[in-house]
């Protein structure tokens, strides 16, 4: 059995024991309910009862080649000129890396790692959006943070999520960071999010959007096709990458 990074598989699970996918996610289940695992779309992680979120550097080993695909495919969404926002993470930082280094567009970010991928750039501008500094991630985080971002107006918003589902929309385990996204969409004439498909199936503690508050959502071709369809049943369009 493979476990890579705390994580196991059902279909892997099942193969192993010779027993159904049913009975091995109502397993997962239970020993979700005796916390310890916690189920993800199609398996289960180790829980987490530290509640902390995982260090960006581990989090940017993970499906490296699914998050490149979607920051290739997110180019696309791209205006020809004006301002745009990119929210932190990882998916994200890979986005930040594929932007042509020669664009007419301001860009503002809470994000150390996207500023220093956009360094060696010739843009109109970079706004580096201050604050509090999360360490985990190193991204400025707090009411300082969102009170800048209540004075921006932009053509589109990149940004991420730790969860999403089609009933609960999208979710993050931390309310500051939940406050902060929820300004990015206001300020944002149009909304897309860069989530690969590992995000699917969790819902965390503060929701910060709905389905209706997004207009694009970019995944790769590993994301469940009937959770996708629920989802675009909801409003926004979808793009696999």
């Amino acid at each position: 059995m493979t476990v890579e990074l705390g994580r196991v598989e059902v279909a892997e699970l099942s193969g192993r024991f010779g027993v159904t996918s049913e009975t091995i996610r109502r397993d997962l289940s239970e020993l979700q309910d005796q916390r310890l695992v916690r189920r993800v779309h199609g398996g289960a992680v180790v829980f987490d009862a530290t509640g902390f979120e995982p260090l960006l550097s581990v989090r940017d080993e993970q499906n490296t080649t699914e998050k490149r695909k979607i920051a290739r495919r997110a180019i696309e969404e791209l205006p020809a000129t004006g301002t745009i926002i990119i929210d932190s993470g990882s998916t994200l930082t890979r986005f930040a890396e594929a932007i042509p280094r020669q664009q007419n567009l301001r860009i503002a970010t809470n994000s150390i790692h996207t500023v220093l991928a956009l360094a060696d750039g010739v843009f109109t501008e970079i706004v580096v959006l201050g604050g509090g500094l999360r360490l985990n991630t190193l991204a400025m985080v707090d009411n300082d943070t969102v009170a800048q971002v209540g004075q921006l107006v932009a053509d589109t918003l990149f940004i991420s999520c730790d969860g999403l589902s089609p009933a609960q929309g999208l979710t993050t385990p931390y309310r500051e960071e939940a406050a902060l996204k929820k300004a990015m969409i206001r300020a944002a004439g149009r909304v897309v999010v860069l989530a690969d498909h590992t995000k699917f199936g969790q819902d965390h503690f503060a929701r910060f959007a709905d389905w209706s508050d997004i207009d694009l959502l970019i995944t790769d071709s590993e994301a469940d096709a009937t959770t996708l369809a629920a989802i675009r049943s909801r409003g926004p369009e979808i793009a696999l990458a």
